[in-house]
């Protein structure tokens, strides 16, 4: 071992990194919290696309009149609220009141994550069938098709090019809201990194490496969805 190596095995930056990620096999927690993390963004995610789907609908609907229905307004109701208030409290209520006797703070975190995710996702929604022009619709009544069957054929494959960038963007935040999990006592990634730094005594090193994590996952992610993009491109010009 040369003088360099020797010097830097005794710094003080590799003992904080040694501390904060060799010692007892604590990189092994980081994995864990980010296990939990997956989970919650991943399930949650799939909760809010249902929602935020049914809820779309929901506000498009109108009377044969073109009024909004019962169900439009509820849906406006909906997302007004849930919008218009911090997700973190939404999870306290869900925890601590809603579903205070559950014993799963893990389905407690996706359904409120879930509910949160769902309004937005119903603007993303809403927002891409708009986009697609009306004479597509027109164009497919025209052909004898009904109003469901054009909708599904023809509408929401425009839809779906439309909304996927935000749908992205919408998933990405999901996964950084779900670092709030820890004010119900979950052990998320970010709460992970918070226990090495009490034990350690030294926050840097762990929070920096929490913050790496995030960040490589959501660069994947990006890139992933950049990719599936390009694709769906590349059909339109066919």
């Amino acid at each position: 071992m040369n003088f360099y190596a020797l010097g830097f095995l005794q710094s003080d930056f590799y003992q904080k990194f040694r501390n904060a990620f060799i010692v007892s096999d604590r990189y092994k927690l980081y994995f864990e919290g980010l296990g939990v993390t997956l989970k919650i963004t991943v399930f949650a995610g799939l909760l809010g696309l249902l929602i935020g789907t049914a809820v779309a609908f929901m506000k498009l609907s109108k009377t044969r009149n073109g009024k909004p229905t019962v169900l439009s307004y509820i849906a406006q109701v909906y997302t007004d609220i849930i919008r218009g208030t911090p997700s973190v409290l939404q999870l306290m209520i869900m925890y601590f009141v809603v579903m205070a006797s559950s014993k799963n703070p893990t389905l407690v975190a996706v359904l409120s994550f879930g509910i949160n995710s769902g309004a937005y996702v119903s603007e993303i929604v809403r927002a891409g069938i708009l986009a697609v022009d009306k004479g597509q619709e027109e164009a497919g009544r025209s052909l004898g098709l009904s109003s469901r069957t054009t909708m599904l054929n023809i509408i929401i494959p425009q839809a779906i090019k439309n909304a996927l960038p935000p749908l992205g963007n919408e998933f990405i935040v999901l996964m950084k809201e779900t670092a709030i999990v820890g004010y119900v006592g979950m052990t998320d990634l970010t709460r992970i990194a918070n226990k090495i730094s009490t034990r350690t005594y030294e926050a840097f090193m762990p929070l920096i490496g929490a913050a790496v994590i995030y960040f490589i996952i959501i660069k994947l992610l990006t890139i992933g969805l950049g990719y599936l993009e390009r694709r769906l491109r590349k059909s339109d010009s066919r």
